[in-house]
């Protein structure tokens, strides 16, 4: 009697095993010259914690990063192109010439990251944390920054700004201070 419920979830649990998943695709896209890059990806996406390891030029594109531990890690040259890092900790990573198009990072961590000539076009920040990071060089055309301190230019300060044609030619002072309310008004 026992066996006829345990044989469909053996089956069942197998099947999901077995299936073609974002791991299998991502490990597979590495080479088998870089043996501790692959065991790092595994490891991501199985424990959600990567911590001071080397992800460096690996396709980590839409994973399912939420609140994954990532801090000290290298990832220049990644591709985390429409990734969810929705409350990673990025501190002290290395990002340089990272792709976070379309990304979408809420409540984040890059304390101290550089994140020297990363492409954000299309990401969402919202209230990620920047503070000390490195920040040369990015490309936020279409990006939604809100609550996050980086503005036209890759500067850090207090307020987030919107990209929008002929940002690059003003000045600091010149730069509007928007709030949440003025990029989305209430509705009546």
């Amino acid at each position: 009697m026992n066996c006829r419920y345990f044989t469909p979830l053996l089956f069942l649990v197998g099947g999901l095993w077995a299936s073609p998943s974002f791991a299998e695709t991502s490990i597979g896209s590495l080479s088998s010259s870089e043996p501790e890059q692959v065991a790092n990806v595994r490891q991501l996406l199985t424990t959600n914690v990567c911590s001071y390891c080397d992800l460096t030029g690996v396709d980590l594109s839409q994973a399912h990063l939420i609140g994954a531990d990532l801090r000290g890690a290298k990832l220049s040259g990644a591709t985390l192109t429409e990734a969810n890092l929705e409350g990673a900790d990025l501190t002290g990573a290395d990002l340089t010439g990272a792709d976070l198009a379309g990304a979408f990072l809420t409540n984040a961590t890059m304390n101290l990251t550089v994140l020297n000539n990363v492409d954000f076009s299309g990401a969402q920040l919202y209230f990620v944390e920047v503070g000390g990071a490195s920040v040369d060089n990015l490309n936020l055309a279409n990006a939604t920054v809100v609550g996050t301190p980086i503005s036209v230019g890759g500067a850090i300060g207090h307020n987030s700004v919107p990209i929008y044609d002929g940002a690059e030619s003003l000045t600091e002072e010149e730069l509007p201070v928007l709030t949440p309310d003025d990029i989305w008004p209430p509705t009546p």
